[in-house]
């Protein structure tokens, strides 16, 4: 059977997620959370393998983590105050420290280079705040590669709703129909869907592979297979 597709498609809007997707921030986040509990004096540390699921889950997901380990008798609600203490700390410490350990995925320079050259627009919306987004991009020599990026506190809504995702495609000069999302989360996922936008979850970030549980619109194996992956979501010609 013949296909109907066009050798050629009009130029894309790629938004991308951060953490976990364009770069490994996990061990850097976790030094900040951690660097809380030792001001507290508490023995307890979050591990930066184990834990890095729950690092990308934002600074107060891992001092609530912390302290309900640090503090077993105490649930939720009674160490909330402990985590609004400790959150701009961990905000300090982390932006002094955003580049320790940090490093980009295999392959994200390039595949960047080959959709830019392609004339698809590039932009970034993560739920870091704005300007630790931008100070890691620039760290990691990359920031201008984006024509937009949104953060965490850059509008009034932060994913999986969808209105970021959704004035991150329009910054970008793009539209839904002609957007995808590549992220690693189940937040990346229920935005776009709400966004009407298809989205690709990664396997080399901390759910590895277990990303397909959660029913993407596709999955991209690592950066040197992205064109790959857009094709199969038919947003690209495809062989």
């Amino acid at each position: 059977m013949t296909s109907t597709m066009p050798s050629t498609l009009p130029s894309l809007t790629v938004v991308f997620d951060l953490d976990g997707t364009l770069a490994d921030t996990s061990a850097d986040l976790i030094a900040a959370a951690n660097a809380c509990f030792a001001r507290r004096q508490l023995a307890v540390r979050l591990d930066p393998v184990a834990d890095a699921a729950i690092a990308f889950q934002g600074g107060r997901a891992m001092l609530r983590a912390g302290f309900s380990r640090a503090f077993p008798d105490r649930d939720e609600a009674e160490t909330a105050p402990l985590v609004e203490e400790d959150f701009p700390f961990l905000l300090a410490h982390y932006g002094e420290n955003l580049d320790r350990h940090t490093r980009l995925y295999p392959g994200v320079d390039a595949a960047l280079d080959r959709l830019a050259e392609a004339g698809h627009a590039l932009a970034v919306c993560t739920n870091k705040p704005e300007g630790l987004a931008r100070a890691l991009l620039a760290r990691l020599g990359i920031l201008d590669r984006f024509v937009h990026l949104t953060g965490a506190d850059t509008y009034p809504w932060r994913k999986p709703d969808p209105r970021p995702l959704m004035r991150t495609i329009e910054a970008a000069g793009g539209v839904a129909e002609r957007a995808v999302l590549v992220g690693d989360t189940a937040t990346d996922r229920d935005a776009a869907a709400a966004a009407g936008v298809p989205c690709l979850l990664v396997t080399f970030g901390p759910l590895g592979r277990s990303v397909a549980s959660l029913m993407p619109d596709g999955l991209l194996h690592g950066f040197d297979a992205i064109e790959e992956a857009l094709g199969r979501l038919r947003l690209l010609p495809h062989g």
